[in-house]
């Protein structure tokens, strides 16, 4: 037992090695993406900003309607955010929706291609299983000190971040969506002469659209987790002032913050479920 604790294994010096020979040597690389994904985020969110908050109001509400025709959601959407606007979170509700917004798209561009090769190729999953397992399994916290030295300080590192921690929900479902597709559906589109390129779009993703869309949903979930985590880096939104709640230890602005999220998570949460999982929910 002496030996093995004397002879540690330097893994966190390997790594640490990595990083700085990335932030040496690929450090115009990493600053192009941060300097790309920060102009993106920003000018998103400038968009916003300047609508009057009555416009996304409206556009929030009229996209729950035209999705599940459900007239108590579209009132709970609407007194949801015309809270969040009473207690003085919009900006923060805003830049936080942007933050979720962006790394959800990124990780489902990703994911679902992703969770579609796999499904088609075991050998891929079986390589990727370990991966995912590890990035689901790692504190978040640990995410942060990589990303903040090859980013810098801003909210490129909280969404790189985020990319990371929300990703495999949507690799996963994917891939369980796709193989659970049944068998007589497949065959019967081969035998009607599909290639696979339409037997995928055609058979499969519609037979597995709603395990890829509770992936999406739960990426949103995931996400949204990543909040407060990602203002401990200077992301901005709604984690900010949970954070200095919980540095002043207020009371009321931690509610109120954590309300707001809440009921962010809740909306989006509504407005991305198929009809069957609303009506199961």
């Amino acid at each position: 037992m002496n030996f093995i604790t004397d002879h540690k294994i330097p893994l966190g010096h390997w790594m640490e090695i990595v990083v700085d020979w990335l932030t040496v040597n690929a450090a115009s690389f990493f600053d192009a993406i941060s300097i790309f994904l920060e102009t993106i985020i920003t000018c998103l969110v400038d968009v916003f900003q300047w609508m009057p908050p009555a416009v996304p109001i409206a556009i929030t509400a009229a996209l729950a309607w035209y999705l599940h025709r459900k007239l108590s959601l579209v009132v709970f959407i609407i007194a949801a955010l015309l809270l969040i606007l009473n207690m003085g979170y919009w900006q923060e509700m805003l830049e936080t929706f942007v933050l979720v917004f962006a790394a959800t798209t990124i990780s489902v561009l990703i994911g679902v291609p992703l969770g579609i090769m796999a499904a088609h190729r075991p050998w891929l999953y079986t390589i990727m299983r370990p991966i995912l397992d590890l990035m689901q399994t790692v504190p978040t916290f640990v995410y942060l000190i990589p990303t903040l030295v090859l980013f810098g300080l801003g909210i490129v590192p909280g969404l790189i971040s985020t990319i990371i921690f929300a990703i495999a929900a949507p690799i996963r479902l994917t891939y369980l969506g796709i193989i659970k597709v049944p068998e007589e559906l497949v065959e019967a589109g081969k035998a009607f002469g599909a290639s696979r390129m339409k037997l995928l779009f055609k058979v499969e993703l519609p037979a597995a659209l709603p395990s890829i869309m509770a992936g999406v949903t739960q990426c949103i979930m995931l996400s949204l987790s990543m909040v407060v985590v990602a203002a401990l880096v200077g992301a901005d939104g709604l984690g900010k002032p949970v954070i200095r709640a919980l540095n002043t230890v207020n009371i009321s602005q931690g509610f109120e913050a954590g309300l707001a999220i809440v009921l962010v998570a809740i909306i989006l949460d509504r407005l991305c479920k198929t009809p069957n999982q609303t009506k199961e929910g």
